[in-house]
This record gives C-alpha cells, sequence and structure tokens, in this order.
C-alpha cells in the first residue's frame, strides 16, 4: 500500500476484536516506525511503553476509569497498547546518550562536527527553558511527530490504531514510576484488528477541501 492510500484509508477505530493478535514481527516494524520518527535536532525526548498481554493492558486501563472509562474496551480488546511519553526537561544525562548514539552511529566526520552538534542542541534546549520558558510543551511537540509517524505507518501494515487523550495521567504516571524516571504520559495508541462493532470502520473519511486547507502563494 502506498502512503497517500494509506492516508486515505486508515480511521480511528472505535472497537476491537479481542480474539485478533497482530504477529510480533509485525509490531516490531511499528516499534521501528516510533523509533525512527524525526524529532527536532534529533532529541527523541520519549520513551514508549509496550503492553502485548492482557496483564499488561490491564495497568494500562487502570488510567480509563470513571470520566474515562469509554476508552477501556479500547485498551482491553487491543492486541497491543503503547504509551507515549514524554520527557519533562532535557536533562544532561538524556543530552549527553543522543551525543554518544550519535557518535557510534558514525554521524561525526571529526571533533568538530561533534562538538557543533552538540552545540545546537543544546542552544535550543535552552532557547526552549530560558527564553520561552516552554520546554516541556516543546519536548510534547516531537512526541506527536513520533504519533503521526505510527498511526500512517500502522495505516500501511494494514493494523488498525486508537490514538487516545482520554485517560488519568496521573494514575497512569504513578502505576509506571515516569515522574520518578523524568517522564509523564501524554498519549495512548491501540493496535489491533477491527470489530464489527467499529462503526467508524464504514464511515466516510471526512476532510476540509484543499481550498480551504492551503493558501498558496
Amino acid at each position: 500500500m502506498n502512503i497517500l492510500s494509506a492516508a486515505k484509508k486508515r480511521h480511528t477505530a472505535k472497537a476491537y476484536d479481542a480474539q485478533r493478535r497482530i504477529p510480533e514481527e509485525l509490531m516490531q516494524q511499528v516499534y521501528d516506525l516510533l523509533r525512527s520518527s524525526p524529532s527536532s535536532v534529533n532529541s527523541q525526548p520519549w520513551h514508549f511503553i509496550a503492553a502485548s498481554t492482557p496483564e499488561g493492558r490491564a495497568r494500562i486501563a487502570k488510567a480509563a476509569q470513571g470520566g474515562y472509562s469509554y476508552n477501556a474496551a479500547k485498551i482491553n480488546d487491543a492486541s497491543h497498547v503503547i504509551v507515549l511519553c514524554s520527557r519533562i526537561d532535557m536533562d544532561e544525562a538524556h543530552l549527553d546518550a543522543v551525543l554518544e548514539q550519535e557518535q557510534s552511529d558514525g554521524r561525526f566526520r571529526d571533533a568538530q562536527a561533534r562538538a557543533g552538534q552538540d552545540a545546537t542542541r543544546r542552544s535550543y534546549v535552552n532557547q526552549h527553558r530560558f527564553g520561552n520558558k516552554d520546554v516541556a510543551q516543546w519536548l510534547e511537540k516531537q512526541v506527536y511527530l513520533a504519533l503521526g509517524t505510527v498511526l500512517l505507518g500502522a495505516a500501511a501494515l494494514e493494523i488498525n490504531a486508537t490514538p487516545m487523550e482520554g485517560f488519568d495521567a496521573k494514575v497512569l504516571d504513578e502505576e509506571f514510576g515516569l515522574n520518578e524516571k523524568g517522564l509523564s504520559s501524554l498519549v495512548l495508541v491501540s493496535f489491533g484488528y477491527s470489530s464489527e462493532g467499529d462503526f467508524n470502520a464504514g464511515l466516510p473519511k471526512s476532510r476540509l477541501t484543499q481550498e480551504a486547507a492551503f493558501t498558496f502563494i
């Protein structure tokens, strides 16, 4: 399936077939999509919690109670669920880890190139930390780039997916001890295959016209 066909075909699944499982080799491609996502100055300010068992999904579903109970079945009945987490700040340990990985992957021709990349990334971090004072929001935007990448990629792999902001982040952060790790839960994505109860699968896609969405100059 080409990328445009995938974009036009995909929909947000509203109900899953709890008996159907995504093969792990296919889910590995989903994990690779997340890791390969773009981010500003290659900051990669994310961590992903992947649940592939009923027990794992149940832990995530703890955050879908009360006012968020409408999302519980989308978590429990799915094949896999991934919590996309964002770093709360860009600390020294993460900056060093990214730089060392770039070095290991051969991105620097010499020490000057390495120093230049490090300085550029730190300048962006400092601008958002001290200038705009929006570092957490800036990092969250990078995680949403990963969300867009994985939703389109899942469609190309003919996997259904459901992005969810409707959950209690405090409950999920406590469940996985995320704040102590410098992380916060941001958005969930369920993956699986639609059931007959997925009413959205049969609805036509609706988007604003090109004339409304674009200004050509």
